[in-house]
């Protein structure tokens, strides 16, 4: 117990010190709870108690100790009161002077503040009424700027009037009706937009023509500086059209298609409606739209067929201008706004625009039949080509299609110099070509593959030249035939497909004309019986040899220069025509060799004659002036080497045919005085060869015939059955060719032609009236040719 009560002792201690009740209070609490578990509650209540008994004693005594002040301080207290009595009077009275007084102020203040709230509500409705009053001259700000065109400011205006203005008026029905018109302005807007971009689009299709018209104008401008620069400066020529350096060169020469002096095209409504799109989120429908638009310009450009025999070509001009201007149109749209144009996009419009010309220009290609306007064709092609190079488009389907058009181009041409060379050949008169200056010369010279073998200062006129009229002719032909062939591949054109195709095509065709249209023609003339014009087709075989070598050498130097070279070109033509000159020699052997055959069957040789001779036979006389003429005329424009194969070949010819004559198996027996007749002729004919040049290889042609005629005068054959003496005298004669002269010869005494001695008869045949007996005494009739051939044979030989 000893230690509660001393707790229970600093508690109350605590409680009586304690300013607060709240303290006390809360330091009791725990004591309470402790003794009404414990049942001791009695006790806490004993102590109070106590507690409470001592402090009442406390005070009594305080009290008794101060009595007299303490009744002092009542009476102050009294007087006090007294006084604060009487100001309570004052003040009551004073209260209800100044609640008099309020009264009036409250009704005042009541008038006060109703007026107040008059003013207020005036105010407000004044405030409202001057904010629907700006949305309303926003609104109508709105419609006005749209009116205007000002579509862009029109929007700010419809998005300020949104954002700001209507939220001070959400209260008011007003702003809802507005509000619900925002969507519908909006769409104005994008309306009156769209309609004038589509004008503006319009617009850009109707100048379209133009804008390519003028970029094929300044193409063409590029392309006459280009070519002045190059002829100052040959190491430009190097270099094509859109080449780096071409470019670096004609830098100084800015021009933007887009805003010249010509043309200028205003972006701003595109820009304007991009812009207003993209604000609105609208930038995919948007872009739709414009495609669409644009395909449908495309539609509309493309014609549903064109014509190419126009000779102005507007048709063309218009197809390849308009897609020229609308495909720059589309590649400055993707350069100033490339998130509305893609390269693919451009790239796509422009692949169907081509294929689209390269149908319509294949169909109307099949009616041009004129070499020299579908050139015109191809150069205005290769200016559009160059044109949209320089704007960087994939022109390679175009370039494609210009092989096509080279494959007509080449098939009129060949066409148009087939009938041309055709008809040089069949008119022409195959005779030397006559020249009557030194400025005809010239310029046969120059149009010719032909050298003169002396200067033209040196010359006579009149002349001829060797060749007849038609190879100068064919050889001009060739030049423009080659030239036409190589305008189609213009300076400007960039090596690739086309210049090989050029010169394989060239290559052919002109091995077609050259074997098929004139060597053939003139291989197909020369079944002519006239020696001269026979000739005459064997010198211009020889010359067109000579002229292919040359093509060949231009050819190779033109491959060359296109920088694709390749094998070194090989004419076909060039073995034919060197083929066919062998023909036309053949053909002048034969006709010479048929004259001369001619002229020997008309010879009339008695072979039994008796007589001596007195002149050489009509037949060759007349061979030999026929030699001299043709030889004087035919042969004289003849190479000299030619000419001398050509009078060797006659003359062998001539001898061999003479020889063939006493060896005619019907010729049975052969005087001595017709043998001399024989040799006359013989002597006649190897002194007319003695005149000719070379005539010492001629002479060696007749060894054979002289000699065997030797054979047939002598009045001792033996000799030739003597190797060593054969050798000298007879070693040209044939060996069974002597023999059987042998046995047909028949002696006649000069002194008694009426007796003769047979030599070679078999069986002791004589002739009719006529003796065994002679100079040369008899021979046995047992000496057959078949004894004599064989004893020859044994000889040595």
């Amino acid at each position: 117990m000893a230690p509660y009560r001393n707790d229970m002792n600093s508690v109350l201690q605590q409680i009586v010190t304690s300013s607060s009740d709240a303290d006390t209070l809360e330091q009791l609490i725990p004591y309470i709870k402790d003794y009404s578990y414990g049942n001791k509650t009695s006790h806490l209540l004993g102590q109070l108690s106590d507690l409470a008994a001592a402090r009442e004693a406390e005070i009594e005594r305080q009290c008794n100790t101060n009595h007299q002040e303490f009744v002092k301080s009542v009476q102050q207290l009294l007087r006090i009161r007294e006084g604060t009595v009487t100001l309570t009077n004052e003040i009551l009275q004073l209260n209800q002077s100044i609640q008099a007084s309020t009264e009036t102020l409250v009704e005042q203040k009541k008038a006060l503040v109703e007026s107040r709230g008059v003013r207020q509500n005036i105010d407000e409705a004044s405030h409202a009424l001057q904010d629907c009053l700006e949305v309303l001259r926003l609104a109508n700000q709105v419609q006005e700027l749209r009116d205007q065109k000002k579509h862009y400011a029109a929007l700010r205006a419809l998005d300020e009037l949104q954002s700001v203005h209507l939220q001070s008026v959400t209260q008011y029905q007003l702003s809802d009706i507005i509000q619900s018109s925002v969507p519908a302005t909006q769409k104005s807007i994008a309306e009156a937009v769209m309609a004038d971009l589509n004008t503006w689009l319009f617009r850009v299709r109707e100048m379209s023509q133009y804008l390519g018209e003028l970029s094929f104008y300044h193409t063409d401008l590029r392309q006459k500086r280009h070519k002045e620069r190059a002829e100052k400066n040959q190491y430009l020529a190097n270099f094509r059209l859109n080449s780096a350096i071409e470019l670096v060169a004609d830098e100084r020469e800015e021009l933007n298609l887009l805003k010249s002096e010509d043309l200028e095209v205003d972006f701003t409504p595109l820009f304007e409606a991009l812009h207003i799109y993209r604000s609105l989120g609208q930038m995919d429908k948007f872009k739709e739209d414009y495609s669409a638009s644009r395909k449908a310009q495309r539609d509309l450009l493309l014609q549903n067929s064109i014509s190419l025999v126009d000779e102005e070509m507007g048709d063309l001009h218009s197809l390849l201008e308009d897609i020229a201007g609308f495909a720059i149109m589309e590649r400055a749209t993707m350069k100033k706004v490339p998130d509305l144009r893609s390269t693919t996009d451009v790239e796509e419009i422009w692949d169907s625009l081509c294929q689209k010309a390269i149908s319509l220009m294949s169909k109307a290609l099949g009616a041009v039949d004129n070499a020299e306007h579908l050139l015109k064709i191809k150069n205005l092609i290769s200016l559009f080509i160059q044109t949209m190079n320089s704007f960087n488009f994939n022109t390679s389907a175009i370039s494609k299609f210009v092989l096509i058009l080279f494959d007509s181009y080449a098939k009129l041409l060949e066409q148009r110099f087939s009938e041309d060379f055709v008809e040089i050949v069949s008119t022409d008169d195959y005779m030397p070509m006559p020249i009557q200056n030194a400025e005809e010369f010239e310029k046969v010279v120059n149009v010719s593959w032909y050298t003169p073998d002396r200067p033209v200062q040196e010359m006579t006129f009149p002349t001829v030249f060797p060749f007849s009229q038609m190879y100068p002719l064919c050889c001009i032909d060739i030049r423009n035939f080659l030239n036409q062939f190589y305008f189609f591949h213009s300076q400007d054109d960039a090596p690739g497909p086309l210049t090989s195709k050029i010169d394989a095509q060239l290559l052919a065709s002109l091995d077609d004309l050259l074997t098929t249209k004139v060597c053939a023609s003139l291989v197909s003339k020369l079944s002519s019986q006239y020696l001269g014009q026979i000739v005459q087709i064997l010198i211009n075989l020889s010359h067109f040899t000579t002229a292919c070598h040359e093509l060949e050498s231009l050819l190779s130097t033109a491959r060359a220069s296109s920088l694709s070279p390749g094998p070194a070109v090989s004419l076909r033509a060039t073995s034919q025509f060197f083929t066919h000159q062998k023909t036309a020699e053949n053909r002048i052997f034969e006709l010479v060799n048929s004259k001369v055959s001619d002229l020997i069957e008309t010879a009339e040789y008695d072979w039994l004659s008796r007589i001596p001779p007195s002149e050489p036979s009509n037949y060759i006389l007349t061979l030999t002036r026929y030699l001299s003429n043709i030889i004087n005329s035919v042969l004289l424009s003849l190479p000299s080497s030619l000419k001398d194969l050509m009078l060797f070949n006659a003359i062998s010819y001539t001898a061999s045919s003479i020889l063939s004559l006493p060896l005619n198996p019907s010729i049975e027996r052969i005087t001595t005085t017709s043998i001399s007749q024989l040799s006359m002729d013989i002597s006649h004919f190897r002194s007319y060869v003695e005149t000719l040049p070379n005539n010492s290889i001629l002479l060696e042609s007749l060894d054979e015939l002289v000699q065997t005629v030797a054979l047939m005068s002598t009045d001792q054959p033996d000799e030739f059955y003597d190797i060593s003496l054969r050798n000298k005298k007879y070693r040209n004669v044939d060996p069974l060719k002597g023999p059987q002269l042998l046995e047909k010869v028949v002696h006649v005494d000069v002194r008694s032609p009426t007796t003769i001695s047979d030599r070679g008869s078999s069986g002791g045949t004589q002739s009719p009236g006529l003796g065994h007996h002679g100079s040369t005494g008899s021979r046995a009739p047992g000496n057959t040719f078949a004894a004599l051939q064989n004893r020859f044979m044994h000889s040595g030989r």
